[in-house]
């Protein structure tokens, strides 16, 4: 096997992806490193979608490299990168809404173990992962809600199923596509903290629109315009950048700004108060 350069788990070299003469990825060179999370932001349209697809290869690429642990996996099936350990969140989502959340924890870890077809055979194969799977339910803060039916659940513990599901297969590099996206501020909160907690000794590529989330979150920030890179960096550094907040941030950007200063503020306060 190829060394990898430096610790990037991940690259990609002059990855490009055209649809008939438009270039929805245009040269885009991508460097992920190991027990990061990495955010990739952008405005609408600008190829973030398009680069998870191309990652996960449900597309393939017109042209360029995608590099994982140093392999090249660019001519690579899906389901070939999701055994080497790259799994994309809502490819083994629990899409089974009537079964109970330990239900479907557990038919995601014999998908793992690669008898998936035969768990309506043997109720005791299934019951064999039981330990497992409350194991991972407990991780997510989802171990009381073993039993409920997944249908039932709040939109934030769904999501947080979600990520219990992938933790099933054991990934070593999970892509996140817009894991607050619809949510309350309560279930904001607490996807975020999973995300964090869950992030310890594995490595999220993660796309996202919050960029509150993205202030607290992300260790490096790659923000696409147009299909290419436009910038990259540390949130502070990104956010900076008047290229970003012509083309993206704007307001966004001035809202974290003010709640940051809010927050130190009342720690300030409180520091006085004691």
């Amino acid at each position: 096997m190829t060394q990898p350069t430096q610790d990037f788990i991940l690259e990609t070299r002059n990855l490009t992806k055209a649809f008939k003469g438009f270039t929805a990825v245009d040269d885009v060179n991508l460097n992920i490193t190991r027990g990061h999370i990495h955010a990739l932001i952008g405005p609408n349209g600008a190829g973030k979608t398009t680069v998870f697809n191309l990652l996960t290869k449900f597309l393939q690429p017109t042209s360029g490299q995608i590099l994982f642990n140093g392999d090249d996996i660019t001519k690579m099936e899906p389901a070939a990168i999701a055994r080497k350990g790259v799994i994309r969140s809502f490819q083994i989502s629990a899409v089974f809404p009537h079964l109970t959340v330990l239900e479907n924890v557990r038919i995601a870890l014999q998908r793992k173990e690669g008898n998936s077809f035969h768990f309506w055979k043997s109720e005791k194969i299934l019951n064999r992962l039981n330990q497992r799977a409350l194991e991972l339910l407990d991780s997510v803060g989802l171990e009381s809600f073993a039993n409920t039916t997944t249908v039932d659940l709040s939109y934030g513990r769904k999501r947080a199923l979600e990520i219990a599901t992938t933790l099933a297969v054991e990934p070593e590099l999970m892509l996140l596509d817009e894991p607050t996206q619809g949510m309350g501020h309560e279930d904001v909160g607490l996807v975020s903290d999973l995300i964090k907690k869950v992030s310890k000794d594995r490595t999220i590529l993660m796309v996202e629109h919050n960029l509150h989330v993205v202030s607290k979150l992300a260790d490096r920030i790659t923000v696409l315009q147009r299909g290419a890179i436009l910038t990259e960096g540390n949130y502070e550094s990104v956010s900076a950048d008047p290229r970003v907040r012509e083309a993206y941030m704007g307001t966004a950007a001035d809202e974290v700004e003010q709640e940051k200063a809010e927050e130190e503020r009342k720690e300030q306060v409180a520091e006085v108060a004691s």
